[in-house]
């Protein structure tokens, strides 16, 4: 080997051990270092484009691992890597097509499986995310991470039973795997002869001073005590959990008063909608999470003419792509400022076109994210013959639902959930954007009240099917046979039929729910008695 080739293969070398030991700014600057020197080297770029995106440099990471797969197209980790800075980029569609892609070569690993998984479940393709997880686990079988991320995908999928196995598997291989511990809590309801219950509390004793285990450990002994009846320990239990969450996550409730009333402000000064992109197709259900949103989206996906999309992040995205400036968050004052200058049928189309190849073969698909409630008005003016459905619940069991819930922990989206009063605060502003909404645009959206639906569920289901344009369909009353994948908090809930159990549940609680209750007494807002 001539010197200059030992020199590049020394280089080579010494990337790969960085990227593999996640030193991604010694990577990067070593492959761009080699890449005047073997320009046409696949792996070169690969290192590049994976460690760009351990960076968070999305656009470079992107043309490195673009240019990976061109230069060789039988790799499946390049694909892998490729579809997951798709994913990181916010474009799913072609995340979903790169990894359709890559799972028609071999599969050389087991990381490449689960990668491919991951971006699956982003892209709302949770049969295909199964099958990739399945495929990391026979490839490397010790890892406990692949076992989680199958049993959450068989969770989505229906397959309760086998999703049990994987997390028994998970923690035999890692027993402080604490989101296992967590995710088995909520899986089936417990009971005296069959539960966690002393192994969660050992655990919990044993690692008194692990924030993670605190968090996870609590909030799945308050599940479990919950299903046993003893609802005071479990909310005490409760509290301590999500009080590790509310002491660093700083939560400061008006800054999002402030952006919910600049929103309702800046659309107060718009024209009626009329100009935007004039698909039919697009059926948003919003609401406060917990509130029966995902009741209402597997209602309304049992009928032939619509399909389920999940909980998209498509149309915040597009909204933040529509604006020249902004910051890093999909909604401020910035992009705000920017309203008047929209082309709201381009907005409307770039949002839809960016749901396929997932949507289109139905005449109607629901997008189920709840806080597109914040961008009502965007939705109305872009997509002026879309429809909104609003679930409403009572506000004590919403609130109670989404303090009992352990969202996404790296969404700031949740950053209300860690304390009740926030949540209380949360609620109240949720109430007063709706409000608006509806004074601005009158008519347009559709208030569902999920007692109203347990109480008479025909009556109910018909007046949302006429307000969707949809034709009755008797199969809207047997949601729970609907087969489909839900991604979902509720994802158990939604495979049994409707029934009144957990209306007026923050009832149970005792007095450690007083505090939130006065708080929004105060504000007027009647709960159930």
């Amino acid at each position: 080997m001539s010197s200059p080739q030992k020199h590049v293969q020394e280089l080579y070398q010494r990337a790969v051990a960085a990227l593999n030991r996640g030193d991604w700014l010694s990577a990067y600057d070593l492959a761009n270092e080699l890449l005047p020197l073997a320009a046409s080297h696949a792996g070169v770029h690969f290192v590049a484009g994976v460690a760009a995106l351990g960076m968070r440099a999305l656009q470079p990471a992107l043309q490195h691992l673009e240019q990976a797969v061109w230069l060789n197209p039988d790799r499946t980790d390049y694909r892998a890597q490729l579809a997951r800075a798709w994913c990181s980029h916010g474009h799913m569609r072609q995340a979903h097509e790169v990894a359709m892609a890559a799972v028609r070569l071999p599969l050389l690993d087991g990381l490449s499986a689960n990668t491919l998984g991951v971006v699956f479940v982003q892209a709302n393709d949770h049969l295909r995310a199964v099958d990739a997880f399945e495929a990391a686990v026979r490839h490397v079988p010790g890892n406990a991470m692949y076992h989680f991320n199958l049993a959450t995908a068989l969770t989505f999928t229906g397959r309760l039973e086998h999703a049990e196995r994987e997390l028994e598997a998970c923690l035999a291989l890692s027993p402080c795997y604490w989101k296992a511990h967590l995710a088995l809590a909520q899986l089936w309801k417990q009971t005296p002869q069959s539960n966690h219950l002393d192994r969660l509390r050992t655990l919990l004793a044993r690692y008194a001073l692990d924030d993670e285990a605190q968090l996870h450990l609590n909030i799945a002994l308050s599940r479990e005590l919950e299903d046993l009846g003893q609802y005071e320990q479990a909310l005490t239990h409760l509290i301590a959990g999500k009080s590790v969450l509310s002491r660093t996550r700083s939560y400061q409730w008006r800054r999002d008063r402030d952006l919910f009333e600049a929103v309702l402000e800046a659309f107060s000064n718009l024209d009626s909608p009329g100009q935007g992109h004039a698909s039919e197709e697009p059926i948003f259900v919003v609401g406060m999470p917990r509130s029966g949103t995902t009741l209402v989206e597997r209602i309304l996906s049992s009928h032939p003419a619509v399909h389920s999309a999940g909980e998209l992040n498509n149309f915040p995205i597009a909204v933040r792509r529509s604006c020249s400036e902004g910051g890093d968050a999909l909604l401020d004052a910035e992009v705000l400022r920017q309203i008047s200058a929209t082309d709201w049928a381009a907005l409307g189309r770039a949002y839809v076109d960016s749901t396929r190849p997932g949507t289109g073969h139905t005449p109607h698909f629901i997008d189920k994210l709840p806080h597109n409630f914040q961008y009502v008005g965007y939705i109305l003016h872009a997509l002026p013959r879309a429809k909104v459905v609003c679930l409403q619940r009572d506000p004590m069991d919403t609130c109670l639902g989404n303090f009992r819930q352990l969202f996404a922990i790296d969404s700031p989206h949740y950053d209300y959930s860690f304390d009740l009063l926030d949540v209380g605060r949360y609620y109240l502003m949720f109430e007063r954007l709706m409000r608006g909404w509806e004074r601005l645009y009158p008519g347009r959206i559709h208030t569902l009240h999920y007692e109203a639906l347990v109480q008479d569920q025909e009556t109910t289901t018909r007046a949302l099917l006429q307000y969707c344009g949809l034709e009755w369909d008797p199969r809207c009353l047997a949601f729970h046979e609907n087969s489909a994948p839900s991604a979902t908090a509720s994802t158990v809930q939604v495979r049994e039929p409707l029934h009144a159990r957990f209306q007026g549940r923050w009832r149970r609680y005792g007095e450690g729910l007083d505090p939130l209750r006065a708080l929004l007494l105060d504000q007027g807002l009647e709960t159930s008695d």
